[in-house]
């Protein structure tokens, strides 16, 4: 099947997340404790929020979210 551009930007960035040291995993398969960083891909957020391309945890509590185009930090 052809990959459409957030294909390719997602296997883009979960390539440099674990190039940096961050376990990336799906939404649906997640375990907080297998590093000290954990990205989840496509979290889905509270009712009206939407979705966030990736939830990011360090040593367990979120501290920051971000969408392909943006990142915000806690």
């Amino acid at each position: 099947m052809p990959q459409g551009p957030e294909d390719i930007a997602r296997e883009q960035i979960d390539r440099m997340l674990v190039s940096a040291g961050w376990a990336v995993q799906d939404a649906k398969a997640v375990n907080l404790y297998v590093k000290q960083g954990v990205a989840i891909r496509e979290f889905e957020l509270k009712s009206g929020y939407g979705t966030a391309d990736y939830l990011l945890y360090v040593e367990h509590p979120a501290r920051g979210l971000g969408n392909r185009c943006s990142i915000h930090l806690n």
